[in-house]
Order: structure tokens, then sequence, then C-alpha cells
């Protein structure tokens, strides 16, 4: 199959699997299985056009190498979310705030907001196949520079997600806030992670001698995850969550740390706090 074949292939797949996984969270009541499935879905189709070969060529290491950082964040996200989900007695927040606003549409919205992420899942997935059909010679230090952006992006979420579940396992920690490790520079250092690690990807794929226009394309990776994670279906409804379920504590919090960009904790007087 060429890569273009491949790249029509995987976004039918893409469409097909949200809406298996539509299916399962209405069934089951458990939106959680929705990010699950689909970080699963994005690493394979991403994989499969990046494997791909034009005119019957054989594999590059560079393909091999966008394949498997594709696969290994696809399955450490995926089953760190799926792992999640299935030990929870609860929805996702996310969701659930969905369901509230969406009232008796609830299930048809969800359907074509799951196609919608499945259209943006095609759109990393170009990402991915334009750094893997860079055509430069072997592996260069773009390629290095990319692997130890993405091992960093997805270890140090790995990181943020394990401080995050240590602290709501401590009973003592029940209605607090988790301020502790990353999330003390970061209100969101899962999210920052996880938008830095689509930074690999045009950083393989852009020539900056102008011999390969189409590794352009893999900017819209980390373009469309930053837009996506901090004003659409990350921060702003899991924030709304928290005010919710934190109230004054989650405003303090949001007062000393930073969105998304990590950084040092900013001191707030009693003073500016009466004055805000």
């Amino acid at each position: 199959m060429t890569p273009y074949g491949s790249l029509v292939a995987s976004g039918l797949a893409l469409s097909l699997t949200m809406t298996g996984a539509w299916w399962i969270a209405t069934k089951s009541g458990k939106s959680g299985w929705i990010d699950a499935i689909w970080s699963f879905a994005v690493g394979i189709c991403g994989a499969v056009p990046a494997l791909a070969s034009f005119g019957g060529a054989g594999l590059t290491d560079r393909q091999l190498l966008v394949a498997g950082l594709a696969l290994l964040w696809s399955l450490r996200l995926g089953i760190h979310i799926a792992v999640r989900t299935a030990r929870s007695d609860q929805d996702d927040p996310r969701y659930a705030q969905f369901r509230r606003e969406w009232g008796t549409a609830y299930r048809p919205r969800l359907f074509w907001f799951l196609q919608i992420q499945a259209a943006t899942a095609f759109a990393l997935v170009l990402s991915m196949m334009a750094a893997a059909h860079n055509p430069a010679p072997g592996l260069g230090a773009q390629d290095w520079a990319g692997i130890l952006l993405l091992l960093v992006a997805v270890a140090g979420e790995a990181v943020a997600d394990r401080q995050l579940v240590s602290f709501r396992s401590d009973p003592a920690n029940k209605g607090k806030v988790c301020d502790a490790g990353l999330w003390r520079l970061s209100r969101h250092p899962n999210y920052f992670f996880e938008w830095l690690g689509w930074l690999a990807y045009p950083v393989i794929a852009v020539d900056l001698a102008g011999g390969y226009a189409w590794g352009w394309a893999a900017l819209v990776g980390p373009a469309l995850m930053y837009w996506l994670l901090v004003h659409v279906s990350g921060v702003p409804p899991l924030e709304a969550h928290m005010l919710r379920s934190r109230g004054e504590r989650f405003r303090r919090y949001q007062e000393q740390t930073n969105s998304f960009w990590p950084g040092p904790p900013r001191i707030t007087t009693n003073l500016q706090r009466n004055r805000s």
C-alpha cells in the first residue's frame, strides 16, 4: 500500500474506531474509554502510513523510528488511561460536564464530537507521516533530537501521571488539590508534556534548506494539540470541574501556579487576593 492509500485507510479506520468508542462509552457509562481507545488508534493509524513505501522502496531507518515513537507514545498513554478508567467508579469529569450541558442530546452530540476527534487524530497522523518520509539519507542530528524530545515528553507525562495517582490514593488528600512535584510548576504538567511530544515530529520532518516541502506539514501536530489542550477539550472543562469540586482551594492554586507552561510558583499575599 502506498503512503497516500494508507493515509486514506487510516482516516477511515479512525472514524470507525471512534464510532466504536462512542458505543462503548454510552453502554458502559465510562467515558474514559474514549481517550484510551483514541490513544491506541492514533498510534496504530500513525504507524501504518509511516511504514508505507513509495514505489516498493525498502523501509528506511527513519520510517521505523517514527513508527516506533508513535507506538511508544500510544501504548504508554493508552494503557495509563485504560487502567485509570477500569479502576475508577466515576465518569471522566470532562465528559460528565458534557453530559450535564447537552442533556437529552448527549448521545448524538457525543457521536459527532468523537468524529471531530477522529478528524483531529487524522491531522496528527499526517504529522507522523511527514516525519517518517523525510528523504534525507540516514539518521542525523534532527532525528536524534526528535527521539530525545519524545522520550523526555513521555517520561515527563508518566511522572506527572504517577504523582497525581499517588496523591489521590492517599485518603488524607481527599478534597485537596495536588500541588506537589511537577504539579507545583504547572496546573497541567501532563498536558504540557503531551504537547511537547508532538514537537518531535516537526523536528524530524522539517528541512530548513527547503529540500522537503512536505516536512512543514508536521507542524500541524503540535499546533493542533496546543489549541485542543489549552483552549478546547483539555484545560477549560477540567478546570471548571476542579472549581466546582475544590472551590477556594483550586482558586488559590490558580493564583499561584501557571496553567500550562511550567514555571516557579507565584507568591500571592492576602492583599493581592482581596484585590483580585
